[in-house]
């Protein structure tokens, strides 16, 4: 029942929520139909189709609430008995409507009104099903925090009226960058965690990847969602090789390739390539971070990497969306075309950026780029200065030992 509850509870919070116009609400009776199930279903037996059940539950539920309303009472009784015999109201036809449920909920629950933390964790709690623990485990905060995001969340949705709906136009362009961000966020804390005992979180990097492929196959015709759909197809399929046997870090390098999962490959072949199909312009971030993705997966040994397609790609995604750590990226490109002193020229240009103040990448590549040029204690210095910055545990071990290595 939990294993149901969980793949099917998204759907039914959207339909109910498109009922009620409330996320919040819209959760709380799709809970009371599991309840319902809980106690109908050990008596007499699992439906054909349980979530038709929860959600025909759910929904009767919701006609029960919207009668109880004390305001516009009779008005609204009225909706309820129409919606026990009728289909949910259909909006007008749109060239640009996109009339699903699970994606208005998408949209709701990444609207821009709340903050990035905020989105997080409510589309964690109604997308991905997942509980409020288990979030806070994911992410290593406590679970009153979580708790008071999702109520904050919700608060914020209600008060604010926002509507449950999929934006047109320039809105929409703009809320889907939102929702693939939102996305991307989950799926990077899963596959390189910022801090904890575990390296990887595998169970982030699935919520991840299924809600970009649900998206993926809500919104056929936007080429950045098929993108998105692409890249963490490729970046899960090398999971498997990440990590050694005592969860320590693999570099790309050492990396055993035939660990790598060649049916996620190719599903990641296949979305860049209705990516590629469905754009009528330049090629978004998530396309060239994908192609990106693609050139390694392609590499059956790691002499064989095409590093100087990835440089040119890193350039392009630079010029499209600037960041210090795709520059970052971009040198390291550079040094495997070029040569490490020239990738060490480019790394000590940012320096100086405060993004990357903090950041353990950065002292990591340059004591690797200063070991590959014989430079063994500057190396050491580098490593153990990332070494105090990284906040993963496994991190911090794995660079400790690559400054002792230097030093011998």
């Amino acid at each position: 029942m939990e294993t149901v509850f969980r793949l099917e509870s998204p759907r039914v919070i959207a339909g109910v929520a498109r009922l009620v116009r409330d996320v919040g609400i819209a959760e709380e009776l799709t809970q009371d139909a599991l309840v319902a199930a809980l106690e109908r279903w050990p008596r007499d037996g699992v439906p054909d189709n349980p979530g038709a059940w929860l959600m025909a539950t759910a929904r009767h539920r919701a006609v029960d609430l919207i009668r109880r309303r004390e305001t516009y009472a009779r008005k609204l009784a009225e909706i309820g008995r129409d919606l026990e015999t009728t289909a949910p109201f259909e909006e007008p036809a749109d060239p640009e409507d996109i009339d699903d449920d699970l994606l208005r909920l998408v949209f709701t629950t990444c609207h821009p009104a709340l903050s990035p933390e905020a989105r997080t964790a409510l589309t964690l709690r109604l997308l991905g099903g997942l509980t409020t623990a288990e979030i806070a485990r994911a992410y290593l905060v406590p679970e009153p925090t979580i708790a008071q995001r999702i109520v904050r969340a919700k608060r914020t949705l209600a008060t604010r009226n926002v509507a449950f709906e999929v934006p047109y136009g320039p809105d929409r362009e703009a809320r889907l960058g939102s929702v693939l961000d939102v996305i991307y966020l989950i799926f990077n804390e899963g596959y390189a965690a910022t801090a904890g005992d575990d390296l990887l979180r595998p169970g982030l990097c699935e919520d991840a990847l299924r809600l970009a492929r649900v998206l993926s196959s809500l919104m056929p015709k936007e080429p950045e969602v098929h993108a998105l759909t692409s890249l963490l197809e490729f970046q899960t399929s090398r999971a498997a090789a990440r990590t050694g046997p005592g969860g320590e870090p693999v570099l790309l390098k050492d990396q055993n390739r035939r660990r790598w999962n060649r049916m996620l490959i190719a599903r990641g072949i296949r979305a860049l390539a209705r990516a590629e199909a469905t754009t009528t312009g330049a090629p978004g971030p998530y396309a060239l971070q994908a192609a990106i993705a693609a050139c390694h997966a392609h590499a059956y040994t790691y002499e064989e990497t095409d590093w100087r397609t990835i440089a040119t790609l890193y350039a392009l995604l630079a010029a499209r969306s600037p960041s210090p750590v795709v520059e970052l990226n971009r040198a390291v490109a550079v040094s495997m075309t070029d040569g490490p002193a020239e990738g060490l020229r480019l790394v000590d240009a940012l320096a100086a950026e405060p993004a990357l103040r903090d950041y353990h990448l950065l002292p990591s590549v340059r004591g690797d780029l200063l070991a590959r040029l014989g430079r063994p204690a500057e190396a050491r210095a580098e490593f153990e200065r990332a070494a105090t910055l990284a906040r993963n545990e496994r991190e911090r071990e794995w660079l400790l030992r690559r400054a002792a290595a230097e030093g011998m």
